[in-house]
C-alpha cells in the first residue's frame, strides 16, 4: 500500500548515485525526503549489466567520438523500476531521459509535470543512450541550450523545480507562487535590513505599510525586470489593463531617463 504522505515518487537511472545526496539530505528539499513527502530511489544499470566487467557503455556504429549507453541494462533499469512503483501503487509513471534535445523546462512545465506522482528518470552520461530505449521513454527534457557531462544536474534541477511546489515543503506555502514565472514575469526586487547601507535606502512605499501601493510597485518592478531582462516573455504574456497601463508608464520613464 502506497503511504498517504508520500505525494511524488522519484526513480532514478545513474551511474553516479552519490551525487543525488545533494538533494536528498540538504536544504529544504532534504526535508521534503525526510519528512516523506517525496522519496527516492536509485538503481545503477551497472547492477544490469550482463559480463564479466558489468559494462553499459560501447562503441557507436558509424564512428565518431565517445561512447554511447547501451539498451539492456537501461531497459532493464525502467522495467525494474515501473514494477517497483507499480508494486507501492503508482501506474502512471512517466519515464524522462535528461538530454540536450529535449523540450526546455520551464514552469508551465513544471506545473504539467507535478500533476504525475511517479517519475523515472535517465540520467545519462558518455554520448547519451542507443537511440532504441526511446521506446520505452515518455518525454525528453532539456535544462537549456548547452551541455552538461552527464544528466545528474540536469534531473537534480528538474526535481528540485517539482519538490519546491509541493505542499509543506516550503516553510511558507505563498512562496512558490510568488516565485519568478509563475505570472510570467521575472520576479520584483526585495529588500531587507538594514534600511540604509552604503547610503542606498529602501523604497519608501516598502516602509509606508500601505498593502495596495506596495502590490503595485511589485507589480510594476516585475514588469520593469521583464521588459528590461527577458521581453521575450512579455511575447507571450497576455496582459491585464492595469499590467499594461503600468508597462506604458515604465517604457514613459525609461525614455524620460535617457533624455
Amino acid at each position: 500500500m502506497k503511504n498517504s504522505k508520500v505525494l511524488i515518487t522519484f526513480d532514478i537511472l545513474t551511474l553516479m548515485p552519490e551525487m543525488f545526496l545533494a538533494l536528498s539530505d540538504y536544504g529544504v528539499t532534504g526535508r521534503a525526503f525526510r519528512e516523506n513527502i517525496v522519496s527516492l530511489n536509485l538503481w545503477n544499470p551497472r547492477e544490469f549489466s550482463t559480463d564479466l566487467h558489468k559494462t553499459v557503455d560501447d562503441r557507436t556504429y558509424g564512428g565518431g567520438p565517445g561512447m554511447l549507453m547501451m539498451a539492456e541494462p537501461l531497459v532493464k533499469s525502467i522495467e525494474a523500476a515501473k514494477k517497483r512503483q507499480s508494486a507501492v501503487g503508482i501506474n502512471n509513471s512517466k519515464v524522462i531521459h535528461m538530454t540536450p534535445r529535449g523540450k526546455l523546462l520551464s514552469h508551465k512545465k513544471v506545473k504539467e509535470l507535478s500533476e504525475c506522482e511517479g517519475f523515472i528518470i535517465i540520467a545519462s552520461r558518455y554520448e547519451g543512450i542507443d537511440e532504441r530505449v526511446n521506446d520505452w521513454v515518455d518525454e525528453e527534457i532539456s535544462i537549456g541550450d548547452y551541455v552538461l557531462s552527464g544528466g545528474e544536474l540536469p534531473a537534480m534541477t528538474m526535481m528540485d523545480c517539482l519538490i519546491r511546489q509541493l505542499p509543506g515543503v516550503l516553510n511558507d506555502d505563498e512562496s512558490a507562487t510568488q516565485d519568478s514565472f509563475v505570472n510570467g514575469l521575472l520576479d520584483h526586487s526585495h529588500f531587507t535590513r538594514p534600511e540604509i547601507f552604503k547610503k542606498k535606502k529602501v523604497p519608501e512605499v516598502l516602509l509606508s505599510g500601505d498593502h495596495e501601493k506596495i502590490r503595485l510597485w511589485r507589480l510594476k518592478e516585475s514588469l520593469k525586470h521583464t521588459w528590461i531582462k527577458r521581453p521575450d516573455l512579455l511575447d507571450e504574456k497576455l496582459l491585464t489593463k492595469e499590467e499594461a497601463r503600468l508597462l506604458e508608464e515604465i517604457q514613459i520613464e525609461q525614455e524620460q531617463d535617457s533624455i
